[in-house]
């Protein structure tokens, strides 16, 4: 019986790692651990409960309560937020806006980590993030670090703005995706980090299917490893 692992996804914005995160949980029957839907969590929480994201020790009680659950339903993944699934309530663009705040509270993040750690140690799971690998959980047994150029995320995001309906400048979204690179490096909470022992996975000339049958091939090479 293959071993349930630990899998670590880590890489800049646009890469595909939110997109192959759900698409490996499904191929394996992992739990997939959406660390972006548990920060809007806290902050749909905050908003209920009228607190100031800026106040630290209010934000750290309410982390205090909280338990998250990751359940696959059919095609679907839900969030169940102390026992209610929030699963649509957390996408709100009201949320969206909150969310990179309460992600700034350092408070809030050391919660969110140990929960993180609880959830995955048994392994079975996969994460993405941009240290996953490095600080959640660096004993994780199999550590992807995907990446693109600037310039095909830049397209990416541009096709997917455009496919929305909006009118955006190519150079521009290329620029901004430079310059979120740059910030995601440089800031202080969480920066970017690639771990030493990942399996670097470059997608530019790659469709996700590609990615994803090449993640699939090293994790089941990493289960065999695990069993002999």
């Amino acid at each position: 019986m293959p071993k349930e692992l630990i899998v670590a996804i880590d890489g800049p914005s646009g890469a595909g790692k939110s997109t192959l995160s759900k698409a490996l949980a499904k191929r394996t029957g992992y739990i997939n651990i959406d660390t972006g839907a548990m920060y809007r969590s806290v902050a749909l929480l905050a908003s209920r409960q009228q607190i100031d994201v800026d106040d630290e020790e209010a934000l750290r009680d309410l982390c205090a309560e909280l338990s998250i659950e990751f359940v696959r339903e059919a095609e679907q993944e839900r969030v169940i937020v102390n026992g209610e699934d929030v699963t649509q309530a957390i996408r709100t663009p009201e949320v969206s806006l909150l969310t990179s705040k309460v992600a700034a509270c350092p408070a809030v993040r050391q919660a969110l980590v140990g929960l993180q750690r609880q959830m995955g140690e048994a392994g079975g799971v996969v994460l993405e993030g941009r240290d996953i690998g490095t600080v959640v959980f660096p004993q994780a047994q199999v550590k992807f670090f995907l990446s693109a150029t600037a310039e095909e995320r830049g397209r990416r995001r541009y096709d997917e703005l455009r496919t929305k309906g909006l009118e955006v400048d190519l150079q521009q979204t290329i620029a901004e995706v430079e310059a979120r690179d740059a910030a995601d490096s440089a800031r202080e909470l969480a920066p970017l980090k690639r771990a030493d022992d990942a399996i670097d996975i470059d997608s530019t000339r790659m469709s996700i299917d590609e990615v994803l049958a090449e993640m699939l091939r090293i994790i089941a090479a990493k289960q065999r490893e695990a069993v002999e």
